[in-house]
């Protein structure tokens, strides 16, 4: 039920972090990966060396996700080179943490490019191919910032509340043609970025650990269960939902007792 096995998923942004710790997930269930970046072919070129050195079938193609013209060429590239994408996976982001009234308009913008405009653009270069096949898997990676807000992100916030909204109308759409539109909203994670404030004593550390249910980060790995079961035939009725994976943060408003 949960065997990727002959299915291709394309994952934007997997160069690192949580995008390649779900693509890590996608292929350990036999999902063939297509890793998507733009900042670089070497930093491709490093993460599909991982990939591949981890036993994964990976290719991996630079494009900017915000730009569509570029999107289409990959995309017929991507379907020409390897085969038909079965699974998609919008996790390609970017945050600025400004305040509303300092944020000029510009980054405004590219963030709501980046993190809602271009899951429109990728979802609407590879869905029409998946129609013609009779299915498909949509994952968009939404956050918990889909539901709350929070001091100086409040472009992030208004993109990822947008994204959640997309996925529930490109469900609405697109299941009767057999393809399942979900989300992924992660909480906190042990990453790359938050290394320099994981230490006990750091406030927003002692802050996560302690408003987080399971008194922790998460491991970006805790993402893979999830991936993989929207991306596989045990979702095949599950249609825009969307699953937190945040340690149980969203389930209380309060801190949590420590007996």
């Amino acid at each position: 039920m949960f065997n990727l096995s002959g299915k291709v998923a394309l994952v934007t942004g997997a160069t690192h972090g949580l995008g390649m710790a779900m693509a890590r997930g996608l292929g350990a269930a036999g999902a063939r990966l297509v890793i998507n970046g733009n900042s670089s072919q070497e930093k491709i070129d490093k993460a599909m060396a991982a990939f591949q050195d981890a036993g994964f079938d990976a290719s991996g193609y630079r494009f900017d996700v915000t730009n569509e013209n570029e999107v289409k060429a990959a995309i017929a590239e991507i379907e020409s080179d390897i085969a038909p994408i079965d699974i998609l996976v919008n996790n390609a982001g970017i945050i600025r943490r400004v305040p509303l009234l300092e944020m000029p308009l510009d980054e405004w913008e590219l963030v709501v490019k980046t993190d809602l405009t271009s899951a429109f653009i990728v979802s609407k270069a590879v869905v029409p191919r998946m129609m013609q096949r009779g299915g498909g898997k949509v994952i968009n990676i939404c956050s918990m910032m889909s539901e709350l807000g929070r001091d100086s992100v409040g472009a992030y916030a208004a993109a990822k509340g947008g994204l959640k909204m997309l996925t529930r109308n490109m469900a609405t759409e697109w299941a009767r043609h057999n393809i399942q539109v979900n989300g992924i909203g992660p909480g906190y994670f042990a990453t790359e970025q938050t290394r320099s404030i994981r230490v006990d004593g750091h406030p927003f550390n002692d802050f996560i650990v302690g408003r987080t249910p399971a008194g922790r980060w998460g491991n970006p790995e805790d993402l893979q269960g999830a991936a993989v079961f929207l991306a596989s035939a045990a979702s095949d009725f599950v249609n825009g939902q969307i699953i937190y994976v945040d340690g149980g943060i969203l389930a209380t408003i309060g801190k949590p007792s420590k007996e």
